[in-house]
């Protein structure tokens, strides 16, 4: 796809028909298990529904146009996603670096899988990756950093694998590929939660893999061939439905945690702010490095939990609910799930209401929580 396309254009091309008299515009979504077989067992024609499905096929093609990758393989949750890609690339020996600072359940599967079955972990935070890196044969980075919002330096990090033969993925998930691509910047796989930004109706649980390597989203296909992490059919028009306005929506996402995050640096009630987007934040320079845009999360720390709970209540738009990249503004209180923060720390994600409103409703909270 033309890299001359704003991110709404690309976003609509990516989930368009191709342009054949008589057929529908927006592809439909095909509900089914089983094929009618052809006597030719080389045909490559749909046979089962673990195998291969048509809609998938559009929502790989989708996605692996919006990260710049030549394939992608879509998965029922981000998680299996995640896990597909580490079974596929570890193995007993081999060495695997993981975030200590990202997403946790990450932390507890290759703990509880991963290194029973041979493969030595080892976690490192977003600034200590880059020497774990040195002795690894796999790295999964995750930037922005998830809840932190710290940012790996991507291409840094790749050329430190690659000159050792170490893979490296990162894991988009909070970026999207319309903040940044990791590809292009030298990562060997991108993986994700469509279920995030990309679905961003809140509705549905999703998950993919993108690479230009055919070796390794062969590696990747056949864990999801094995395992059964299948994403159905309904769930796959849902998402192929849902990015033709993700371009749209994370714009403005972006445009409201600017705008947000400018406020809550300000106000007395907040201790502590984090966004990329911040000129004083100190994951600035990277990310100005290598993001187009920063995100639609802002992350900042209350007095307490309490404070937290009464700026929610103080609120009349935001709501109290877990995962991100909705089209609502939603808070987190992070330590509720065990994550090594402060118990006034909350992690907002932000939706797509109009920004005087969203500030204004903020200032609204803040207020109760003082």
């Amino acid at each position: 796809m033309s890299s001359r396309h704003g991110d709404s254009t690309r976003s609509v091309k990516a989930v368009s028909s191709p342009a054949i008299p008589g057929q529908p515009v927006t592809p439909p979504a095909v509900l089914a298990s089983t094929y009618y077989l052809s006597a030719d067992e080389t045909s490559g024609l749909d046979a089962y529904g673990r195998n291969s499905n048509a809609t998938w096929r559009q929502v790989e093609s989708a996605v692996a146009a919006l990260e710049g990758a030549t394939s992608a393989v879509v998965f029922s949750s981000g998680m299996a996603a995640i896990s597909a890609a580490l079974r596929g690339l570890t193995g007993p020996g081999s060495a695997l670096v993981v975030p200590s600072d990202g997403y946790y359940q990450v932390r507890r599967f290759v703990a509880e899988h991963l290194a029973p079955a041979g493969v030595a972990v080892i976690e490192a935070s977003s600034s200590q990756i880059y020497d774990a890196a040195a002795g690894a044969d796999v790295v999964l980075a995750e930037t922005p950093t998830n809840p932190a919002l710290d940012v790996v330096d991507v291409q840094r990090l790749a050329t430190i694998c690659h000159s050792r033969g170490a893979r490296l993925i990162v894991d988009n998930t909070a970026a999207t590929p319309f903040g940044q691509c990791p590809l292009s910047l030298g990562a060997d796989l991108v993986v994700a939660s469509a279920t995030k930004g990309l679905s961003g109706q809140s509705d549905l649980l999703a998950g993919y893999v993108a690479t230009n390597q055919p070796e390794l989203a062969a590696a990747v296909e056949r864990q999801r061939l094995l395992a059964g992490a299948i994403l159905g059919g309904f769930e796959a028009w849902l998402l192929l439905r849902s990015l033709g306005s993700a371009g749209l929506r994370f714009e403005r996402q972006c445009l409201n945690a600017q705008a947000v995050a400018m406020r809550l640096a300000r106000h007395p009630a907040v201790r502590t702010v984090r966004y990329p987007g911040l000129v004083e934040d100190p994951a600035h320079p990277v990310a100005v490095a290598q993001m187009r845009r920063f995100g639609a999360l802002v992350s900042f720390e209350l007095a307490d939990a309490a404070a937290v709970q009464a700026f929610v209540e103080g609120s009349e738009l935001l709501i109290a609910s877990t995962s991100f990249g909705g089209i609502h503004t939603s808070v987190d209180r992070r330590a509720r799930w065990g994550d090594p923060v402060a118990a006034g720390f909350a992690r907002l994600s932000l939706g797509i209401e109009d920004t005087d409103d969203l500030v204004a409703d903020i200032e609204r909270g803040l207020t109760a929580a003082r």
